[in-house]
């Protein structure tokens, strides 16, 4: 079985003073060129896709306030239309771009991420985020921050939303008919008349059906209220176990929730043979060593690939990568890591399939809406 592979871009990386050491190039960080150079860069390592971080709010160093540092890369595009800025120079890699649920309606952001699928031929997921800093709740003045059981049962209800204004054009609703003056079915066209705590939708989507039917969606979990809305509305769920043994914990919790979820673990990957001296340089830049949620892996190439391959035994069936400085670390993830796994017969040698799903072997849905004729 091949691992599928991924990763998660954010700024110069997930180091936070990876901006400051060659070869990045801080000045290009919010350019179209920059991000075209790095997803370009991944389907040349012929991973499954790619993620690109967002928020609502600036990033910052405390869990639940803006901070005011100037050493570290403040900013971002909106990842969705960023995503749709990605998909022409592209061909086959998935685009996972994040969009939040917490203040935004979901019509919008299923009308967003439907576009991208059209736009980039059928490559588009959606990883889901929860909005839980209060000053983000400031950016739009509309209510305060719900707790976080609220946050996460308001994003189960966006997810079935979205999902269902995807389905709410029929596959061949679009008749284009010159001669007969008919452009749609009207009757397979559908009303979705969602009506729940925090949403009451009527549709349909003004899109017609993307080409995957229903795009790839994915989250990021870490607890068991994550882990059970993962496995009531996504495809894919990125979890960050420290260990093989967590790994194996976190699979069978997951698997008792659902047998379908994609399960993949987050890295945040220093790969090279100077990958021990490369981080501590940019530790000493930075002050401390990186605060992160995912397990933090410095090795080479082959040292990587064998950590990799022993989650997978333990039920992991992919990985996102969070590359620590930008671009190196991604180079050595398409070109020396992509080899050492391939070389092992568990990475793949060319794309199976046009489609993210059918990159992640998921099947394409059948419209919830559609009669059987």
């Amino acid at each position: 079985m091949t691992l599928h592979l991924a990763v998660a871009l954010d700024g110069a990386g997930w180091h936070p003073a990876a901006w400051r050491e060659p070869p990045a190039t801080p000045e290009t960080i919010f350019s179209p060129r920059y991000w075209a150079g790095l997803v370009a860069e991944a389907e040349r390592g012929l991973l499954d896709f790619v993620t690109i971080e967002d928020d609502l709010g600036l990033q910052s160093a405390l869990p639940d306030a803006p901070d005011d540092r100037t050493d570290q890369v403040r900013g971002r595009f909106d990842a969705v239309l960023l995503a749709a800025r990605l998909a022409p120079p592209t061909g086959r890699i998935g685009l996972v771009p994040t969009a939040t649920t917490t203040h935004t309606e979901p019509f919008h952001v299923a009308l967003g991420i439907a576009t991208l699928d059209h736009v980039s031929g059928g490559r588009a997921g959606w990883q889901v985020k929860v909005s839980p800093r209060p000053f983000e709740a400031g950016h739009f003045g509309r209510r305060p921050t719900p707790g976080v059981r609220d946050l996460y049962a308001e994003a189960t209800d966006a997810v079935e939303v979205a999902r269902r204004l995807w389905d709410s054009w029929e596959d061949d609703a679009e008749i284009r008919d010159v001669a007969t003056g008919r452009f749609i079915d009207r009757g397979k066209l559908h009303y979705i008349d969602f009506a729940g705590r925090f949403f009451s939708v009527k549709g349909p989507s003004i899109t017609p059906r993307s080409p995957q039917g229903q795009p790839v969606v994915t989250t990021l979990a870490g607890s068991r209220l994550s882990y059970e809305f993962a496995a009531a509305g996504a495809d894919v769920v990125f979890v960050t176990p420290r260990s093989a043994e967590e790994a194996r914990a976190v699979v069978t919790e997951i698997r008792e929730l659902s047998a379908d979820l994609k399960i993949f673990a987050d890295l945040l990957v220093f790969a090279g043979e100077d990958a021990h001296r490369r981080k501590a340089r940019l530790d000493e830049l930075a002050g401390a060593e990186p605060v992160s949620d995912a397990a933090v892996v410095i090795g080479t190439a082959a040292e990587v690939a064998d950590l990799l391959l022993e989650w997978r035994r333990a039920g992991v069936q992919g990985f996102r990568l969070r590359p620590g400085a930008l671009p190196y670390d991604l180079w050595e993830i398409t070109r020396r890591l992509t080899a050492e796994l391939r070389a092992r017969g568990a990475f793949r040698c060319e794309y199976e399939s046009d489609t993210l799903r059918g990159l992640l072997g998921l099947p394409r849905p059948v419209s919830r809406y559609a009669e059987v004729r």
